[in-house]
């Protein structure tokens, strides 16, 4: 080594493959090969969690149209990209992608709920790991606000917010096309 050039230590660049091997019973994702721990959520994120899931999962199973399931379900979006949304929706075309009890590609739909240590997660590194996977629409769901927001994919890849609901107001879907969800409802 040259005199003067200090290398850096690599990091470990974690896989799904690594992610299967892990052997205790904490909550984990791979985050572009970075393993990340998650805490386990409080009761508020539960609440919100419970009563939003009440509502997109009466929605989708009415009309037949697909799954919605809530954390902890393994999405593999690639090898080095393992999370755990919070809600997923999975229409039936995409049913087909679960294999071996997990999603191997993106869910249609992606909720997460913003928790004191996962606002910078959720809201940039997961917005742009949703967006390059194609996952077609994106809630984010603000409890200290009291608001939602709707991000759907369009037709070039890039996600336009396809709207915003904070107190009393209403959020529709995009892919869920009828849904509308009182925030009422949701923030109690």
């Amino acid at each position: 080594m040259r005199e003067g050039v200090v290398e850096k230590a690599k990091e470990k660049v974690w896989t799904y493959e690594d992610y299967l091997r892990l052997e205790d019973d904490k909550r984990y994702e791979v985050i572009n090969g970075r393993l990340e721990e998650m805490p386990a959520p409080g009761f508020e994120h539960q609440d919100i969690l419970t009563r939003l899931l009440l509502n997109l999962r009466t929605f989708a199973d009415d009309k037949d149209l697909g799954r919605v399931l809530p954390a902890p379900f393994d999405v593999i979006l690639s090898e080095t990209v393992v999370v755990q949304p919070d809600i997923v929706f999975i229409s039936n075309d995409n049913l087909k992608n679960i294999r071996k009890g997990k999603l191997f590609g993106p869910p249609d739909l992606v909720v997460e709920i913003i928790s004191p240590g996962s606002f910078y997660r959720d809201r940039y590194e997961k917005f742009a790991l949703y967006k390059k996977h194609k996952v077609k629409e994106y809630w984010i769901v603000y409890p200290g606000e009291r608001a939602v927001e709707v991000w759907v994919l369009n037709d070039e890849g890039k996600y336009e917010l396809s709207g915003v609901a904070d107190g009393e107001g209403k959020i529709r879907s995009k892919v869920l096309e009828g849904l509308e969800v009182d925030l009422k409802e949701i923030f109690g």
